[in-house]
């Protein structure tokens, strides 16, 4: 069999006779990720090219092009605020060709590189935002399967700016598919594999609440919660669920902890651990304030790590302001309380009782004067 010459992609490349080419913006798990304009809607958006099936016999081939159109049919389910959309699934020269939103971003993993650990506060709205977006998945049967700091994108300039969201359903799978892997088969990124997952299990909703817990895990403590080490190691690690306990998770400990339950019956919903993470850093019902909107400080900025060329000072354009982060009562006294306790209690009408401190001196004083009047009397008869 001749096999059909490949065209050579690069920019001004035009795509199903509709989308420009203009620049490589990075690589995903199936190919190279291309800034592209959509000369039908005159938009930018991004387009992914399947890796070059060149070389493989036609049953390889088809199988790669099989899956990067199911992976289009499965993420273009999904509309949500905090999801990067699915446009359309085009075929060029016979690949095929994922189109997607366009946003201008940074990733969390592309934050890391630039400050080590990122605040609790901002972790937790992400975290949220992100959480909310599964949920959404997960309602519609669909698992993620890679979540990973690269696949949270945060815009970094624009209208949007500060808008968090999550990219890359490239493995995902609908609940009724017919899975084609092996059995055994490992399935994501090694520091963030649940130990299900790491044990040979197939993905579930329950991998992907762990996968988002250690992906936020590692965001707060600057190491995924396996450690840093080559891939082998973190699976042996996983597969035992040997975490790190965590030292700079503050306010988002527990609910966290939560998500990587080593069992995952025991690990919340994802619907759940949104509702846990937002209970946890900002207190109850406070989605309204999250979910929706940029991330931001607690001052209404949007954080330098946010930001193109980590500007400060952004402001947000969230009308609603951020909630103070939710904070465990104290037991300790407030200062009126203890005032209020110094000053005694207080009878029905407001005022305080005689105090019963100075007793023994008024009955000291009483007899003195008794006394004194009985020895006046004593002279005067004399």
């Amino acid at each position: 069999m001749i096999e059909r010459p490949r065209p050579i992609v690069g920019p001004d490349y035009l795509v199903a006779g509709r989308y420009r080419l203009q620049s490589k913006v990075g690589g995903g798990g199936m190919g190279a990720v291309w800034l592209a304009r959509d000369r039908l809607l005159d938009r930018d958006v991004a387009i992914k090219q399947v890796l070059s099936t060149s070389g493989l016999d036609e049953r390889q081939a088809t199988e790669i092009r099989n899956q990067i159109m199911h992976e289009g049919r499965v993420a273009a389910k999904l509309s949500h605020e905090h999801a990067i959309a699915v446009y359309d699934v085009v075929l060029e020269a016979g690949e095929p060709w994922l189109v997607m939103e366009h946003l201008p971003s940074r990733s969390v993993a592309k934050a890391m590189s630039v400050f080590d650990t990122l605040p609790v506060i901002e972790v937790a709205q992400m975290g949220a935002q992100v959480a909310d977006a599964l949920a959404a998945a997960h309602a519609v049967g669909i698992t993620h399967r890679d979540i990973k700091p690269g696949n949270i994108l945060v815009a970094d300039r624009g209208e949007g700016i500060g808008m968090a969201k999550l990219s890359d359903f490239g493995i995902s799978r609908g609940a009724g598919d017919l899975s084609d892997e092996p059995e055994g088969m490992i399935t994501g990124t090694p520091a963030y594999l649940p130990p299900e997952v790491a044990r040979g299990a197939r993905p579930t909703e329950a991998s992907d609440v762990f996968s988002l817990g250690a992906t936020l895990y590692t965001a707060l403590e600057g190491q995924p919660p396996f450690g840093l080490d080559d891939d082998a190691v973190l699976v042996e690690r996983a597969a035992m669920a040997q975490i790190i306990p965590p030292q700079n998770c503050g306010v988002l400990t527990s609910a966290l902890l939560h998500m990587m339950e080593p069992a995952p019956q025991r690990r919340p919903t994802m619907a759940e651990a949104r509702d846990e993470i937002l209970t946890a850093a900002f207190g109850p019902g406070t989605g309204p304030y999250i979910l929706g909107a940029p991330v931001r400080t607690e001052d209404g900025t949007i954080p330098a790590w946010a930001t193109r060329n980590s500007a400060s000072g952004v402001r947000s354009t969230h009308p609603a302001p951020l909630p103070r982060p939710h904070r465990p009562q104290q037991q300790t006294a407030t200062p009126a309380a203890s005032a209020q306790r110094a000053a005694g209690p207080r009878n029905t009408i407001g005022q305080r009782p005689p105090q019963s401190g100075n007793a023994p001196l008024a009955i000291a004083i009483g007899l003195l004067v008794g006394l004194v009047l009985i020895i006046a009397i004593v002279i005067a008869l004399i």
